[in-house]
């Protein structure tokens, strides 16, 4: 499986392409903070952990960028809670 996560900034998303599919985790940026709105997996890539890879690279690369991430996604506010070393990228008072 595919482990390059792309920030594909022209469309405000994050992207990891499997077996031709692509699994996206949109955002919205503002100053030095992220919203990670939604994560979307093709049908044909669920049960892969696609998407928990999409995540962990994503929040890597945040990090890297020094931003301060807001959870408005169910699944990346639940990878956090069983991750809890990217606990600290959350935006303090913001969701």
């Amino acid at each position: 499986m595919a482990t390059e996560v792309r920030d594909n900034v022209s469309r405000n998303r994050f992207e990891l392409e499997v077996d031709g599919e692509t699994a996206v985790l949109d955002y919205q940026l503002d100053g030095g903070v992220m919203t990670l709105i939604h994560t979307g997996v093709p049908g044909a890539l669920e049960g892969r952990g696609v998407g928990t890879t999409l995540v962990r690279g994503a929040l890597d690369r945040i990090r890297a960028r020094g931003l301060k991430i807001v959870v408005r996604c169910w699944f990346v506010d639940r990878f956090i809670d069983r991750h809890p070393e990217y606990a600290a990228l959350r935006a303090p008072g913001k969701g």
